[in-house]
C-alpha cells in the first residue's frame, strides 16, 4: 500500500511485520532449548577435544593451548579481504548505471588496490602451504 504524500501510517500496518519478528524470536529461542532435550546425547572421549581444522590435538596438554600455524591466520585474514570487497562491489553493480564514469574509475581504483595486496601476499609466500 501506497501513502499519499502527508499522509501518516497507521500503527495497524506494522502488525504483520511485528508479528514476523515475534515469530522468528520464538523460533530461534525454542530451537536453542529444545535442541539438547530432543537431540542425541551419547558423547565420549573424542567428542569433548578440541578440533582445529584437521591438526590433530597433542596426547599431552600443551601450555597456553598450543601454537597455530601463521597460514590459517593468514588465509582467515584473505577470507575476510576478499568478502570485505564484495561486499563493497555488490552496490557498485547495483548502481553502476546511475554512477557513470566517476563509479567506474574509483571502482577500478579499489580493485586495483585490493589486487596489490593480494600480489605482495602472493610474492612473499602468504599462500605457500608447505
Amino acid at each position: 500500500m501506497v501513502l499519499a504524500q502527508g499522509a501518516s501510517a497507521s500503527p495497524a500496518m506494522y502488525v504483520p511485520l511485528v508479528l514476523l519478528f515475534v515469530l522468528a524470536a520464538a523460533f530461534a529461542v525454542l530451537s536453542v532449548l529444545l535442541g539438547p532435550l530432543v537431540g542425541p546425547s551419547r558423547y565420549n572421549k573424542a567428542k569433548l577435544q578440541a578440533y582445529e581444522c584437521g591438526i590433530e590435538p597433542s596426547p599431552q596438554p600443551l601450555v597456553g593451548g598450543g601454537r597455530m600455524p601463521v597460514a590459517y591466520y593468514i588465509t582467515a585474514m584473505l577470507f575476510i579481504l576478499f568478502d570485505i570487497e564484495m561486499v563493497f562491489l555488490y552496490p557498485f553493480a547495483v548502481s553502476a548505471d546511475s554512477l557513470g564514469l566517476f563509479g567506474l574509475v574509483e571502482i577500478v581504483l579499489f580493485i586495483a588496490t585490493v589486487g596489490f595486496a593480494y600480489a605482495y601476499v602472493w610474492r612473499r609466500g602468504g599462500l605457500d602451504w608447505n
